[in-house]
């Protein structure tokens, strides 16, 4: 199969288009847990759709595309699958209680978490550049978190739970890519993420609104279309370049946030996004050097 030819201009594109599409997925989990289509869904019953809709989608893709399917490592899946399906399921519910643009900021900490645990399991050295960038990315999340008696924000704690096991799949991630092709990747992820979050969501299960089914089924197929164009944007642009672009979701998720529920980002709010933007920026370029 021949790659697409390089080009920067569509790769950007692409990766806005996929920020664009993962915001959507936190507004509707948002109106999920909450009352605005229904009686609020559980978290867990929420990753359960997002997993039901988005298997549909990928093993959809794996049809058409008649894609053979080699001898997966299910060990490695498993664990990269729970990981996957704890983290989703903290940031849905971290969605419901603080600003979307709030706890999309804390989710961006997960490369960060990914790096610390890269040390600690697979033995790889970090420079001083990448230690500071973390530093300062967790920061944010600390000025996030509003660490005083008046302010703080015990549901940030659930964004910060979904960054940490978001970081720590990336490690599994890792071990798979290389071995075994993208589409099969996600089409095992999503049957494992299924049946784990289905025996979840069985013990909390209440039966959707029409409305509440509708943004069940558009969680997942958002969430495929943004791992679709976020393949494809990988495919056609440098790393280091299109990255960046992914920081687009934070904007998206302000103003679905404020066009949805009215909620505008804070002077506090806006100093920890930057700060942990600051961050993954410096940690974004270290990569991208250290790759040249």
């Amino acid at each position: 199969m021949t790659p697409p030819a390089p080009n920067n201009a569509l790769a950007a594109m692409l990766t806005i288009l996929a920020s664009a599409f993962a915001a959507g997925t936190t507004l509707l989990a948002k109106m999920l847990g909450t009352d605005t289509l229904g009686p609020a869904l559980h978290p867990l019953q929420i990753s359960n759709g997002r997993f039901i809709f988005a298997l549909m989608a990928i093993a959809t893709a794996v049809t058409l595309t008649r894609m053979p399917i080699t001898q997966p490592n299910l060990r490695v899946h498993a664990v990269r699958s729970t990981l996957g399906w704890g983290g989703v399921t903290l940031m849905f519910a971290a969605a419901a209680f603080i600003p979307l643009s709030d706890a999309t900021a804390i989710s961006f900490l997960n490369p960060v978490f990914g790096m610390i645990f890269a040390v600690l399991f697979l033995s790889e050295r970090v420079g001083r550049v990448r230690w500071s960038a973390a530093g300062i990315a967790i920061l944010g999340a600390v000025i996030l978190l509003r660490p005083t008696p008046e302010s703080f924000q015990p549901a940030a704690l659930l964004a910060l739970g979904a960054a940490l096991m978001l970081g720590c799949e990336l490690i599994f991630i890792k071990m798979l890519t290389g071995r075994e092709k993208p589409l099969q990747i996600l089409l095992i992820n999503n049957v494992i993420g299924l049946v784990i979050s289905s025996i979840a969501a069985s013990f909390v299960w209440l039966s959707p609104t029409p409305l509440q089914w509708l943004a069940l089924a558009g969680i997942g197929f958002l969430m495929a279309a943004a791992q679709f164009s976020f393949t494809n944007a990988m495919s056609r642009g440098d790393a280091s370049f299109v990255a960046p672009f992914f920081y687009a979701t934070l904007v998206f998720a302000a103003l679905y946030d404020f066009l949805a529920f009215g909620v505008a980002p804070d002077a506090l709010s806006l100093l920890g996004m930057a700060t942990i933007l600051s961050g993954g920026g410096l940690l974004a370029w270290r990569e991208a050097r250290l790759r040249t």
